[in-house]
């Protein structure tokens, strides 16, 4: 199909055809290159959730043990190390 947008070639490796194959298992009938393209666009969507899960726990926890140590600037007043 013509187009203008980029197009990228994968060499079908023993890790990218057992990828392939795990994905053909979940859509039957669908071609290698569509089970490829469906499984870029599946871990993208994972990629993008694991970073806002990420996020959202740093988020949850920063600050948590603020006071805990002693900074650089207590130690060097003679504080505890």
């Amino acid at each position: 199909m013509p187009t203008e947008l980029p197009r990228y070639s994968i060499t079908e490796t023993p890790d990218i055809a057992a990828a392939i194959d795990t994905g053909t298992a979940m859509m039957p009938g669908a071609s290698r290159a569509q089970v490829a393209r469906s499984l870029i666009l599946q871990g993208a969507q994972a990629a993008r959730t694991h970073s806002a899960v990420r996020a959202a726990a740093v988020d949850k926890w920063a600050g948590c043990l603020t006071g805990a140590y002693p900074s650089h600037a207590d130690a060097s007043k003679g504080g505890s190390k």
